[in-house]
């Protein structure tokens, strides 16, 4: 009996990188499997955007290796740049244009044909198609976000690199992208996500590396990384719901109670 094995969507080894003094990255390692999600999970400044940078061959690093879909970043970057997209902290839309301009204008600059048809099946992919003659002005934060993810996603790359991408959210809007996020996966996409919310990487990756101080202290599983901590023995727990439960529910049923003021409103006196 054979088995075979899929080589890493994204394979890094000793990279390093400094800004004179300043050394930034010190030697990361690590591989993300193919249509999965990766969580590079640090604080500020510890090396999450330069680390991006490079494997989307923006930055140089001084020393390491590094391939995306099976091309080297650094003696292949035109094919690694066809193969990849990246969604940065704050969303790329041109707030001027309808959402369905902004992919179409996209898809023509990437010499697609039909970038019409394209344009309507993202907005139809991302739950955007009511919205898609809307100028992406009057978007909020959550479909701007999916905007900026599905004009990313034009021409279908197979590596996707979304560097913060809930930065300056609500909650409600974080979890409209952590939604696209898990539909991507779903898809076949490999995501490489990075963040400094716990509760996001809990929530979406399948494997979890702490980058600290520019290098990687655990990479694994969530459950491979709580198992890194004691157990706690409890005699009893009584579960009470979460700030984002209240949250939710508080929204919805505001929501739900301003349509029926609304309507009520709308009759006429008897």
């Amino acid at each position: 009996m054979t088995s075979t094995t899929r080589d890493p969507a994204i394979r890094v080894r000793g990279i390093t990188k400094s800004y004179q003094d300043l050394q930034v990255l010190r030697g990361v390692d690590f591989d993300v499997a193919a249509g999965s999600i990766f969580a590079l999970l640090g604080s500020n400044g510890a090396g999450k955007t330069t680390l991006v940078r490079i494997l989307s061959t923006l930055l140089k690093a001084n020393t390491g290796t590094a391939s995306v879909h099976g091309f080297d970043v650094f003696s292949a970057p035109g094919d690694v740049r066809r193969s990849i997209s990246l969604t940065g902290q704050f969303a790329a839309v041109d707030e001027v244009l309808t959402g369905r301009e902004n992919l179409v204008l996209v898809a023509k600059l990437r010499h697609l044909r039909n970038p019409g048809t394209i344009a309507d099946e993202m907005l139809a992919r991302f739950s955007l198609t009511d919205a898609g003659s809307r100028r992406a002005a009057t978007y909020s934060g959550g479909m701007r976000r999916r905007l900026d993810i599905a004009m990313s996603l034009v021409g279908n790359p197979p590596v996707v690199f979304l560097d913060e991408p809930t930065t300056g959210l609500d909650p409600q809007a974080r979890i409209e992208v952590w939604q696209t996020v898990k539909q991507l996966a779903e898809q076949g996409t490999t995501i490489l996500l990075t963040t400094q919310y716990l509760d996001e990487a809990e929530q979406l990756a399948d494997r979890i590396a702490i980058l600290h101080k520019g290098t990687i202290i655990q990479n694994g599983t969530l459950a491979e990384l709580k198992k890194l901590l004691p157990s706690v023995k409890v005699e009893y727990v009584e579960k009470q719901p979460t700030l984002e439960d209240v949250f939710l529910a508080l929204v919805n049923d505001a929501g739900d109670t301003a349509g029926e003021a609304t309507t009520s409103a709308g009759r006429e006196p008897r």
